[in-house]
Formats: C-alpha cells, sequence, structure tokens
C-alpha cells in the first residue's frame, strides 16, 4: 500500500516548478499542523484569524461568534481571499441532533447586468467584473440568528489588528509579493490603489518577520463594529463602492448594495456508509456534485484495503467525470432555475454507475447529452469551528480569483471581488478548455452566480464527527470529496487523509490532476491508469488548502484541529 506521507516529497517539486515561473519564490510545503483541545477549536489559514477565533471561545462565545470574528480577521491578515466584499456559504450545525442549516451570502449580478455583457476577451480586472458584495450581510445574519458576543467585540479584533499590524509569515509575505507582482507587470490604473495600500513604502519585498498596517481597513472596520452591517451598505462604505464605481465605469448602484440580502437555505443532505453529509446548496454547486459523486461511488464500492489502488482512482475519476457534467447541465441559482430532485437520489446515481466501464476510461465528448460544444484549439479561503457545546461551522467564502478584481475602494482600505465572471459568459458555448455555456447559470440582475464552494458537516448518530472544505476554484468540490473519501471509506486519521495526494478531474478538459504524479511510489498505479484511457497531468500548483476538523467520539468529546499546509495555515484549540 501506498504511504500518502511519501506525498510531501511531489508536493515540494511541484512547488519548485511552480517558483520557477515568477521572481517570487513560493514558500516550501511543511507536514500539515495538528492541534487537539476538549473544549473549542479553530482552523484557518493565518495564525493570527485561528487565534482570534479561539479567544472568542475562550471569552464564552459560540461557534458562530468566533466564525463571524475569524472571517473579519481573515479580511486583514488574508486579502487575497479573505473579505468583507466577497461573499460565499456558512454551513452551521448547532449541536448534536440539530439540523443544519446554510448561510447563502453569495453576491449577486447588479441591476443593470445583462446576458451578453461580456465576451470571452473581457477583462476580470475591471469594474463591471464586480458582483453586489454579501459577506457583510452574511456574517450579521448568522450572528443575528445564532450569535452570543456583541457584534461590536467580534469586529473591534479585525479593527485592531488593521490599525496596530500584524507580522506576517512566509505564505502572507509570498501572497503580497505575487500581486504586487502582477500589478507592477500589467500596469492597469484601476489597481493602483492596491499598490498604495498593500506595497511596502521603498517598493521591496515583504519578507517573513515584517509588520503589515492597513489604516484605511482599520477606518472601514471600525465603522462596520460601530453602526453594523448597514454602514456597509447604505452608509459611508457603500458611497465609497459607488462613488468608485461611477469613475470607472462600474455598474454596482447605491439600489443593489441597498438591496442586497443573505438567506438561510436548506442544506443539501445525503449519506454515505452510515454517514451524514450536509453541504451547501445551489447557487453553490458543491453539496449537489459532491454527493452525487459520493452516491456514485457508494454503488461502485471503492477498495478499502489500497487508497491508491489504480482501480479505486478510476472509479472515483469516474463519478468526477459524471457528477461535474451535470453540474454544468443543471446548477444555477435556484430562485432562477429549477434545480433536479434526482441529482441527489440514490437511484439516480445507480444508473450512472452502470454507464461506467470497469476498465476503460469514458470520453467527456460521449456525455455531452443536448450540452452545444465546440473545441478549440482561482481563490477562495476556508476555515472551521467547533465550540464546546459541540455547535459547528463550515465557512467558506471568496474574491473569486486570488485577490479579486485586485481593485482597492479609494480611502477604504478593501479588495473588491471579481465574482461576475462565475456566471457562464458565452450562452451557448462549451468547449473542452472548460469553459461553460449553459443556460442554467446565463447572468440575470439580481441573480447568484454558480459557486464551487463546498463547506461540509459530517455526522454520525446525530453527532458532528467532520468539518472541512477548501478554495480551489473548480477543484473544491473534489478536494473536498478526497478528504471525505480518505477520513470514511480508507479509514485514514485526518492528518493523513488532509496530506495524501489529491486528484482531480472537472468532465472538461478532459485530464485527471493527479498531485502524486512523479512520486516514484505512485507509477505502477499511474501507469495503469494510462493504460486504461485516462490523460494523467500533474496540477499547476498543489491542490486546494482543506483545514478541517475531526471530532473524536469516547467518554470524552475530544477535537482534533488539522491545517492544511499547501498554502500555510494553522489550528488553535483550547
Amino acid at each position: 500500500m501506498i504511504k500518502p506521507t511519501k506525498f510531501m516529497a511531489t508536493l515540494l517539486a511541484i512547488s519548485f516548478l511552480f517558483a520557477c515561473q515568477s521572481v517570487v519564490t513560493r514558500p516550501h510545503m511543511e507536514p500539515v499542523e495538528t492541534a487537539e483541545a476538549d473544549r473549542g477549536m479553530v482552523v484557518s489559514v493565518t495564525s493570527q484569524s485561528s487565534r482570534v477565533g479561539r479567544e472568542v471561545l475562550q471569552r464564552g462565545g459560540n461557534a458562530v461568534d468566533a466564525a463571524v470574528a475569524t472571517a473579519f480577521a481573515l479580511a486583514v491578515t488574508w486579502p487575497e481571499a479573505g473579505n468583507i466584499a466577497g461573499g460565499g456559504f456558512m454551513m452551521i450545525a448547532p449541536g448534536d441532533n440539530s439540523e443544519p442549516v446554510c448561510i447563502d451570502y453569495r453576491e449577486t449580478a447588479p441591476g443593470a447586468a445583462t446576458r451578453r455583457m461580456y465576451d470571452a476577451d473581457s477583462s476580470r480586472h475591471d469594474y463591471q467584473a464586480v458582483g453586489v458584495p454579501g459577506t457583510v450581510a452574511g456574517l450579521a445574519l448568522a450572528h443575528e440568528k445564532y450569535g452570543q458576543l456583541p457584534w461590536r467585540d467580534l469586529v473591534m479584533r479585525a479593527v485592531v489588528l488593521a490599525r496596530d499590524g500584524f507580522t506576517i509569515d512566509q505564505w502572507q509575505a509570498y501572497s503580497l509579493n505575487t500581486v504586487l507582482e502582477k500589478i507592477e507587470q500589467e500596469q492597469n490604473p484601476l489597481t493602483a490603489n492596491l499598490q498604495s495600500v498593500y506595497g511596502k513604502p521603498d517598493h521591496s519585498h515583504w519578507k517573513r518577520g515584517d509588520t503589515l498596517k492597513l489604516p484605511q481597513l482599520a477606518g472601514t472596520l471600525q465603522r462596520i463594529a460601530d453602526e453594523g452591517p448597514s454602514a456597509f451598505y447604505q452608509g459611508t462604505i457603500a458611497d465609497q463602492i459607488v462613488a468608485d464605481m461611477q469613475r470607472h465605469g462600474g455598474i454596482i448602484t447605491k439600489h443593489d448594495l441597498a438591496g442586497y440580502r443573505a438567506v438561510v437555505r436548506e442544506p443539501i443532505h445525503g449519506t454515505f456508509q452510515g454517514y451524514d453529509v450536509y453541504g451547501a446548496p445551489p447557487p453553490s454547486s458543491g453539496g449537489v456534485t459532491l454527493i452525487l459523486a459520493l452516491n456514485i461511488l457508494e454503488h461502485l464500492q471503492l477498495d478499502p484495503a489500497d487508497r491508491y489502488l489504480a482501480d479505486n482512482t478510476h472509479k472515483i475519476v469516474e463519478a468526477m467525470r459524471r457528477a461535474f457534467r451535470d453540474r454544468a447541465a443543471h446548477l444555477g441559482d435556484p430562485d432562477y432555475v429549477r434545480v433536479p430532485d434526482r441529482l441527489t437520489q440514490k437511484v439516480y446515481a445507480a444508473q450512472l454507475a452502470e454507464g461506467i466501464d470497469p476498465v476503460s476510461a469514458t470520453k467527456s465528448e460521449a456525455l455531452l447529452g443536448d450540452i452545444r460544444f465546440s473545441r478549440v484549439g482561482v481563490d477562495t479561503t476556508h476555515f472551521s469551528v467547533i465550540d464546546a457545546n459541540g455547535t459547528a461551522v463550515s465557512n467558506t467564502y471568496t474574491l473569486e480569483q486570488s485577490w479579486g478584481s485586485r481593485m482597492v475602494v479609494t480611502d477604504a482600505g478593501f479588495v473588491l471581488n471579481n465574482e461576475m465572471g462565475d456566471f457562464n459568459w458565452i450562452p451557448g458555448e462549451t468547449n473542452d478548455t472548460g469553459r461553460v455555456g449553459t443556460a442554467a447559470n446565463l447572468i440575470e440582475p439580481g441573480k447568484r452566480m454558480l459557486s464551487s464552494q463546498c463547506p461540509v458537516i459530517l455526522k454520525r448518530d446525530g453527532r458532528v464527527v467532520l468539518i472541512t472544505g477548501s478554495p480551489g476554484g473548480r477543484t473544491i468540490i473534489n478536494t473536498v470529496l478526497n478528504v471525505v473519501l480518505n477520513y470514511t471509506t480508507f479509514q485514514m486519521p485526518l492528518a493523513e487523509s488532509i496530506d495524501a495526494p489529491r486528484t482531480h478531474h472537472q468532465w472538461f478538459p478532459d485530464v485527471v490532476r493527479y498531485e502524486a504524479l512523479d512520486d516514484p511510489g505512485h507509477a505502477a498505479a499511474i501507469a495503469e491508469l494510462k493504460a486504461r484511457g485516462h490523460h494523467v497531468v500533474s496540477p499547476p500548483s498543489p491542490q486546494g488548502s482543506a483545514h478541517s476538523i475531526a471530532v473524536i467520539q469516547g467518554e470524552a468529546r475530544r477535537y482534533q484541529g488539522v491545517a492544511d499546509k499547501r498554502r500555510g495555515g494553522s489550528a488553535e484549540g483550547y
């Protein structure tokens, strides 16, 4: 059996190749970080944010309080994805034997948006790429329904970080240097504010141990702390956003901001090998696509004796291929399109499983059906929280691409999203590069764009056993699928479940991304996959960053937090 811990050598090789494409050097990957505690746990991408969440728990806050504080802290300490001008999904399980809920705070299309406002060459780094932000409204709704501590106390922790500054690590330095290098190369005048807010005064590279202060962002967060979410959607901050829109050709209006609403939705619920799986519902594609893939695999029966047996990987890839095909065909904002019920039903999954050749790869074009097809010659962050009472939060939110639109609101210090890029821009054009043009996710005013975010909570016998999720664009769902399979079917400890090499197939392009492609220990399995007709390639960078928590049941409940070090991370328990 191949030992997943050997995978770190492969990650280092991928990291080196990726770094060679840039003057900025990507930090070396480290083994996953684990922490154990029995009162509470927070796992996120930065040590400062995880610490903020843990301190909230220690002060008597619950998991939702800690999640709100962590999310605002990430807007300061991880600005490439942590945000107040993006959107996401928060899964909440309010204690044992309670039904989870999902707070949907996905962005929406502005009222002036039109179905054909973009072409294939339109920029994702201008003001028309910005969706109406949902993060502040979503965090406020979660706090209103489930929080215990005062709103101001939770936001003020981020104010202090932005105002007084914080010491950056190697991953924060890498993130800052990478985006600053890109905007210097591209010379886009719309991104000049990012340089002035996040660049070093002497224009040198950021390095580990430097202090980053964000006084403009501190002022914005202070308003949100003092005035509540209305400051963002109707007050001074809204005026600042709209002023930039009017100066630079954007289409978001004060009416769009004032009219934004986060909503509570019923999660997608499925079962897998005795576990209850709860995922984010549409407009997230995560829950539906994950449960469809799990249902297919439950029918195919993986061999638990060897995680990386070629036959196991073949079945997992074929399940991914079919789940992503149906994702493209059917999923969108449920307020605008009807999502077929069959996608999460086991009977339908069994039908798809019956169509899988046990020894040969399916060509993705063979699954097109009535989807029009032509041939041609991203960034998010996730964190997991649990408190002493067992209330669990799985939260994923995003600016879309890394650093979103790269545009910082004048005098406000925060980065705007470029979420309009998550709509299908070209109606009717689906091709082998991965562009999708199906009707369910075309642009309409007020509509929420389809997301790949996949915050997940697993229960067994009514109790939470796993909280997980990931960044990574369309790879998010398959990162979560890998973690869930590792932890359930293959009975790996959580640290190994996170550390193990990941695979990804998203229907188009018709390739299997395999993190351990160059690992000699996987050579025989990869050779067999290729013989079966799979096109196996290395990913362009390590896949995802699944900051997760496992609940170990015994005489006393124990929490194990694991920070996925593919992009840095920190687990803080007490």
